[in-house]
Parts: C-alpha cells; sequence; structure tokens
C-alpha cells in the first residue's frame, strides 16, 4: 500500500515500515548508487544522479536498526475531522481498539445575498460550531483517558477544523503528541478510521529529484517501480 502526496520541492510516499529497506533497493534501482546518513532524527538517502529520499526515524545507529524500530508495534490516537463529521480512535498494529465517529448536518456555502444569505450564513456557522464542538467532546472521551497508553497521534481532515480543535485546552495532551503529518481523508467514516489506522503505521518517506533523473516528464516516481 502506498499513497504519495506532494510537498514543496518534491512528494511524500507512505511505505509499510516492513517494505522499506525493498523500497530502499528500487529507489537505488532508479536513481543509482546511494549513500545513507542516520542522524539522531532523520534517514536521508543520496543517490548518484542526485536524488534523496528522507525519513524521520525512532531511534537507531544503522539503516537496519532504524527500519527495525520502525516496525516494532505502537499504540496510535487516530484524529479525523471534517466540517460536519469526525471519527477518533485509539489504533495498534493497523487494527482499531476503540472509536467514536459521529456525523452533524453543516449546511453548504450559498451565493445568494442580501438578509437570507446572513441569516444562512448564522445558521451555518451555528452548525459548524456544534459539529466541531461534538469532535472535541468525542477527543476528550476517546484519547485524554488514553494518552499515557498511546505513542503518537496522527491527525486527518481538514487542517481549519483541526486547529479549532487545538485551540481546546481539554485537548493540549493530545496535540502535543501528534506527528506533523496531516492525513489526506474524506468524510470522516468507520471506513476511513480503518484505513487510517493502517496508514498511520506506515513510513513517509520525502522524494527530491533533480532534472538528471531523465523521467518522463509529468510522471511521479514513487521509487517503488510501479
Amino acid at each position: 500500500m502506498s499513497r504519495v502526496r506532494p510537498v514543496p520541492g518534491g512528494r511524500a510516499v507512505e511505505v509499510e515500515p516492513e517494505r522499506v529497506l525493498g523500497w530502499i533497493d528500487r529507489f537505488t534501482d532508479r536513481h543509482g548508487a546511494i549513500t545513507v546518513r542516520v542522524a539522531e532524527a532523520e534517514v536521508v538517502i543520496t543517490a548518484e544522479d542526485g536524488a534523496t529520499a528522507t525519513f524521520t526515524t525512532r531511534g537507531g545507529t544503522s539503516l537496519r536498526e532504524v527500519v527495525e524500530k520502525l516496525t516494532e508495534p505502537r499504540r496510535i490516537g487516530l484524529v479525523l475531522v471534517r466540517l460536519g463529521g469526525h471519527s477518533v480512535g485509539v489504533a495498534s498494529g493497523g487494527k482499531v481498539e476503540v472509536s467514536a465517529t459521529d456525523r452533524k448536518q453543516v449546511h453548504g456555502r450559498i451565493r445568494a445575498g442580501g438578509w437570507s444569505q446572513q441569516r444562512f450564513a448564522r445558521r451555518r456557522e451555528g452548525q459548524a460550531r456544534v459539529a466541531l464542538q461534538a469532535a472535541a467532546d468525542d477527543v476528550a472521551r476517546v484519547l485524554v483517558p488514553r494518552l499515557a497508553e498511546l505513542d503518537s497521534v496522527v491527525l486527518g481532515g481538514d487542517w481549519q477544523a483541526l486547529d479549532v480543535l487545538r485551540d481546546d485546552r481539554r485537548l493540549a495532551g493530545v496535540f502535543s503528541k501528534a506527528e506533523d503529518r496531516v492525513l489526506d481523508v474524506p468524510e470522516p467514516r468507520r471506513t476511513v478510521l480503518d484505513e487510517a489506522a493502517e496508514r498511520a503505521r506506515c513510513v513517509e518517506i520525502v522524494i527530491q529529484d533533480t532534472r538528471t533523473t531523465g523521467r518522463e516528464p509529468g510522471r511521479m516516481d514513487t521509487g517503488e517501480g510501479a
């Protein structure tokens, strides 16, 4: 399973930890001989043609040790929020152990002007407030009591909605454990949460190519030979 998203200067691909070494082999096949630098918090792989692949680590002084630690079981909190819907859970080994999912009606925007538009906007703001309050309440109920058990928290959904939750003082501990990445997810449902639990295990590798790679214009290279 892999997912690719654009990042400044390149793209990021999600790779299951058990497949990282194989991914690196395929990256080498595409870009030439590599040098590997294992730093305190990241691995930087530089290929012969100048392409680089970088990912964060959880310890280890060699590439193999790094990958071994990445495959160790972890318990992860999940917070997926979009306006009108949310799904929250705790996952271990890619499987959701406990969760809460809910959806509240939030009307879309309209272009009509005048008093009716203002009334509609006020109604929409009220609906959004109720929906995000429900999301914050579920995060507080599901994750806060289990914070000590969590190795990290993975977020997903809409940045603005997540920022509203971030301002809730009850959830300070949850967001203090949040990873930098934010998963791009559709409207949160239980099936979306299950998929996010699998993706949360993945290692996000940031790839930056040079113009000397010889790739066809517009072709997205994940290093997997796909």
